[in-house]
């Protein structure tokens, strides 16, 4: 279960995301909301890439007092991922493997599922948008994490690895891993189980089970 209590999310200009509290279980969770809503902010903030103010647990793991086991237990693809430009997929995935523990298996595993292999080794700078994202998703669901934080994971990528995502999501929260998703596209969203629907506005959440 993630939980969070008092969380609070500032900014210089005044825009805030301030949610008193929220329990949500093991499951697909949809959090939905125009630009400038504070889904980024938050899905940042709960990866622990953003640092902002209250109790955020998960599982039974603080974010503020266990940082790094927090972190070991989450998976995030931002929704515009940047990387540096000389490193390549591979060295991305060494460094992720090994802090996260995951196996050789899983690994040919999501390089099979995301079709990745055929640019592992190129230079990041030279990647599109669409290979960014595949790199972003595969780092994401490395070590079978117990949170699975996704923004915007359908765009830039062509339907078939559209549908091959929905599969990879379907199959992990099978297994208990839970998610958290922000997405603008209805149709691969409509093929996944979801649990709960949170609309946020202004910084605001209301949840829709």
């Amino acid at each position: 279960m993630l939980s969070l209590s008092g969380f609070e999310k500032k900014y210089p200009s005044g825009f805030e995301v301030v949610i008193p509290q929220l329990d949500l279980p093991e499951g697909i969770h949809l959090i939905l909301g125009g630009n400038g809503s504070g889904k980024s902010t938050l899905l940042k903030a709960l990866a622990g890439i953003h640092p902002a103010n209250g109790e955020v647990l998960l599982n039974g793991t603080s974010l503020s007092s266990q940082p790094i086991h927090y972190r070991r237990k989450i998976g995030f693809s931002a929704a515009e991922p940047t990387f540096p430009e000389y490193l390549n997929l591979t060295d991305l995935i060494t460094v992720v493997a090994k802090a996260k523990q995951s196996t050789h298996a899983e690994i040919a595993e999501l390089t099979t599922i995301l079709e990745v292999g055929e640019f592992m080794t190129y230079p990041i700078g030279g990647y599109s948008s669409g290979m960014l994202k595949k790199s972003a998703l595969m780092l994401a669901f490395l070590g079978k994490p117990e949170l699975i934080i996704l923004d915007e994971p359908f765009t830039t990528i062509d339907a078939q690895t559209q549908g091959q995502l929905v599969r990879l999501i379907c199959q992990r929260a099978k297994e208990g891993t839970g998610f958290l998703i922000t997405s603008h596209q209805s149709g691969p969203i409509e093929l996944l189980p979801v649990m709960s629907v949170l609309h946020m506005r202004s910084g605001k959440l209301a949840t829709h089970e």
